[in-house]
């Protein structure tokens, strides 16, 4: 591969990125898919519609890589969740600190951006804080606190730390094969789960789960079939094009919003390159003011006071920190993660639903007290 035909291939990369990335917000902005609401639709009025979505598209996403990693288009060891270290203290303190935020914040990472297309300007403030406490935690002074505590209480395993790599070791398996195998067992059991709820088969909760679980699917070819280049011209080594981690990706929203940050206040240094996580934050925020204005509910919204205003500062902080240390948000471990059967996702995820419905019920006490 010549260095023309590798740029051109990066640029292929970074635009379907976009575009799927704009297929993403417009089915969120229009199914109405949100994790905190599933969570607090749960906790307050004991309905599990929203939940099931958030299943569904875990379920679509594991059997859809397994097939993927069966198929040979995606190298399940070569992701980013596929480290040989699980992090479980990590992705415990983390998810909670997440959920408790998203809350606070009145939606995901994810949420964010898509209420920013829709016209919301708390979401935008919560969007440019929650990337400073990110970009904090990857390089700044989180980041010190981070790696100096949590970050250390960590299990090295001789393989990666994912279900698929401990199975194939286990039973002496293809990869690829053992990915397929737990994929369509526990994916199905999440999609027979998600359709065994009363009322659960109307057009819109499908579309909403089964949609972000197929973005998801097409994101990891994207970054792990057509970006990956076996020999770069000029390092001679394999690499992935395009990614912050140089890993194949998929998506997730807290340290992408972070990288998109530092490339807007760095636009004329030349070494502050697009990546698919930037493109991605772009495409999202497109793709729901498209359909916000195709279906004229784009609207301007601001905050309702300063208790209103202090909550979303809190959140968005929490959440920049927690989605770092967790290494990544509830789609980003809750749907991309959960899809490799990466262990550190299994611990991420629940921490993430706790968190929230601690800060679910905290916020029905608040407004119980004030009443």
């Amino acid at each position: 591969m010549t260095s023309a035909e590798l740029a051109h291939l990066t640029q292929l990369v970074l635009w379907a990125s976009f575009f799927v990335a704009m297929a993403f917000g417009a089915l969120v902005q229009r199914t109405g898919f949100c994790t905190m609401g599933a969570v607090s639709d749960v906790v307050t009025l004991g309905d599990w519609t929203r939940m099931r979505q958030w299943g569904l598209a875990a379920g679509v996403a594991m059997i859809g890589f397994g097939i993927l990693a069966w198929a040979g288009w995606v190298s399940p060891e070569k992701t980013l969740y596929a480290s040989n270290r699980w992090i479980w203290l990590s992705a415990l303190v983390g998810g909670g600190i997440f959920g408790f935020g998203m809350v606070l914040s009145s939606g995901c990472a994810s949420k964010a951006l898509v209420r920013v297309g829709g016209g919301n300007l708390k979401a935008l403030v919560v969007v440019v804080v929650l990337g400073v406490a990110a970009f904090a935690t990857l390089k700044g002074l989180t980041a010190v606190w981070r790696t100096q505590t949590v970050d250390r209480i960590a299990h090295e395993f001789p393989t990666p730390a994912t279900l698929p790599a401990w199975a194939a070791q286990a039973f002496t398996a293809n990869l690829g094969t053992a990915s397929l195998v737990l994929g369509l067992v526990l994916g199905g059991a999440l999609v027979a789960w998600a359709f065994m709820g009363r009322g659960f088969r109307a057009a819109n909760n499908v579309l909403a789960g089964a949609g972000v679980g197929a973005t998801v699917l097409a994101m990891w070819w994207v970054s792990g079939h057509l970006g990956y280049v076996p020999e770069h011209p000029e390092t001679l080594q394999e690499t992935f094009l395009a990614t912050n981690s140089t890993r194949a990706e998929a998506f997730s929203f807290v340290s992408p919003i972070a990288y998109t940050l530092d490339w807007l206040m760095f636009y004329s240094d030349k070494t502050k390159l697009l990546t698919v996580g930037i493109v991605s934050v772009f495409g999202v925020v497109a793709g729901s003011a498209v359909v916000a204005l195709a279906q004229r509910s784009f609207r301007w919204e601001g905050f309702g006071g300063t208790g209103d205003l202090g909550h979303h500062l809190v959140g968005a902080v929490l959440m920049g920190v927690g989605g770092v240390t967790a290494m990544g948000c509830s789609i980003g471990q809750g749907v991309s993660g959960l899809s490799t059967l990466s262990a550190t996702s299994f611990v991420a995820v629940p921490a993430m639903i706790a968190g929230a419905a601690a800060a679910v019920r905290y916020q029905v006490w608040r407004l119980e007290r004030e009443a």
